[in-house]
């Protein structure tokens, strides 16, 4: 009889809803300004998208500064310009998009700074985990992997960024303690990959006597790693260092899973969580109680815990591409109903019940990653790694690999991730042919199709292509840059070829994505 009555009350205020608001208007606009694009924000606007289904009648502006503090400066200019309630930003640097900030905020805008610190304080709140504390247990765990003895190199990241700054600090503090531990260089990188195989390469000392190289991230772990890799100075029997980061995300290339296939050694959760952040922001707009600094539970990463980790997140990832799948759907069957100007009884009838179903459906799969969330955070938070000594790291491996190891699945990974890296160098070339990404991998082209085919199904062309559709999605989210612009950006020749590829694959011309 509940159940009765309460599917009653929902089809009745759904359809006063309905009838009430066919145009309807969004209550709050929040602007996001990111300092850049990557697979970091990408996971992060994903889920303040989600954050945002949650609540009524919100409407979310994503802005993107690739790294520019000009850039950025601009970006948050036109959010308060275009008639924000509330502006949430990370801030490229420390000192240099502060001016800004503080222009929104003597306005009368509430800013929420994230992930990255501003000099000013004008801010309403402050939310990020512990960037001090991710470098100082860092320190900590490479002093134990390498039993306080050994030589360490740092690659931090953009120079001025406070996470850059704060995980140097916590890295310094920690090795102070260990005095045997040599810092030989702490290169400069700016997040990116390549930025570290630049540094790397060029760092004029010996590279023959590395134990151990901390990456301020994954990526720049992953780089340190490469340029190591191909430096001359270094050979097949020459001593191996270890590599770590900080990030640990999910995913295929993402540090969670380099680190189950030991590509690296260790990483440490750095938690996205914008659900979070869109909470918080609903809370200062409705003048409910919040706190000034938030800091986010983080834990790390090594081989003991890195493949249940792994599987917990990429099962929160399937829930959380599911419930987006749901509310489009919700969301589509709304619009068309606002539309209707006669519609018959029982047609509506019907309609709203399946507007119901998903709903319910929607918010017991929201539970459910909730509920899956909390539970990773609860098992992280009380997890203690005791990593195994380095001196039995070999005899380990050599006992256990037929069991445990997976060569051939980490050469791949290694593969992909270089292929990967190749054509998003050189995505931007319209006129790159698989001959030349043969050539950037020093392979034939008929060996580069043979391999790509194994691995992945598809052809080197397919992937480009899908590629660049990609990083043209992102763009046209982020930027307000014109399809054709987009087009040329990521190496298509002609807008037209470019709207039929976009729409091939998304099932909708460019155009209509910020619609």
């Amino acid at each position: 009889m509940m159940h009765k009555q309460l599917l009653g009350a929902l089809l009745l205020a759904l359809l006063l809803t309905i009838l009430g608001c066919a145009n309807p208007k969004p209550h709050y606009i929040i602007g996001v300004s990111q300092c850049s694009a990557d697979i970091w924000r990408e996971k992060q606007n994903a889920e303040l998208r989600m954050g945002a289904y949650c609540q009524e009648n919100v409407e979310l502006r994503f802005a993107a500064a690739y790294d520019s503090d000009e850039r950025q400066v601009q970006q948050i200019d036109s959010l308060v310009a275009s008639g924000i309630d509330l502006l949430i930003v990370a801030p490229n640097q420390v000192q240099t998009i502060s001016l800004a900030i503080d222009r929104a905020y003597d306005k009368g805008i509430p800013v929420i700074v994230f992930e990255r610190k501003t000099n000013s304080q004008k801010y309403t709140s402050f939310i990020s985990a512990d960037n001090y504390e991710m470098g100082r247990v860092m320190g900590e765990y490479i002093a134990s992997r390498l039993h306080g003895k050994g030589r360490v190199m740092e690659i931090m990241g953009l120079k001025g960024s406070s996470p850059a700054i704060d995980r140097h600090n916590g890295f310094a503090d920690a090795l102070k303690n260990y005095p045997d531990i040599t810092v030989v260089a702490t290169l400069q990188g700016d997040w990116t990959e390549e930025s570290a195989v630049k540094a790397v390469k060029a760092y004029p000392g010996n590279l023959d006597h590395i134990d151990f190289v901390f990456g301020q991230n994954d990526r720049m772990a992953m780089g340190a790693r490469r340029a190591l890799q191909e430096s001359p100075q270094l050979s097949a029997d020459s001593h191996q260092p270890l590599f770590c980061g900080i990030d640990g995300l999910p995913g295929e290339d993402g540090g969670i899973r380099l680190v189950r296939d030991s590509i690296l050694d260790a990483s440490y959760i750095y938690p996205t969580h914008g659900d979070k952040i869109i909470e918080l922001a609903i809370n200062i707009l409705e003048g409910k109680p919040y706190e000034k600094e938030t800091l986010l539970q983080s834990a790390l990463v090594t081989r003991d815990n890195a493949k249940v980790l792994l599987m917990q997140n990429e099962e929160m990832m399937h829930q959380a591409e599911y419930l987006d799948q749901l509310h489009s759907r919700a969301d589509t069957y709304l619009k068309e109903l606002a539309t209707q100007h006669v519609v018959n009884w029982m047609s509506m009838g019907v309609i709203l019940l399946l507007v119901v179903t998903i709903v319910l459906f929607y918010m017991y799969h929201l539970r459910k990653v909730k509920l899956q969330q909390e539970r990773v955070v609860s098992t992280l938070w009380n997890m203690e790694i005791e990593p195994a000594p380095v001196a039995d790291e070999t005899k380990e491996h050599t006992a256990d690999s037929s069991a445990d190891e997976k060569p051939t699945v980490v050469a791949e990974s290694a593969f992909l991730a270089r292929f990967r890296e190749v054509v998003e160098a050189r995505m931007e070339d319209s006129e790159v042919s698989v001959d030349d990404l043969a050539a950037e991998m020093s392979l034939s082209r008929v060996q580069l199709y043979r391999k790509i085919k194994t691995i992945t199904g598809s052809s080197p062309v397919e992937l480009l292509r899908t590629t660049r559709l990609k990083r043209a999605y992102q763009m046209l989210l982020t930027t307000d840059k014109s399809v054709s612009e987009v087009a040329y950006a990521v190496g298509f020749t002609a807008p037209s070829y470019f709207s039929k590829c976009f729409k091939e694959e998304y099932g909708m011309v460019p155009g209509d994505i910020r619609k």
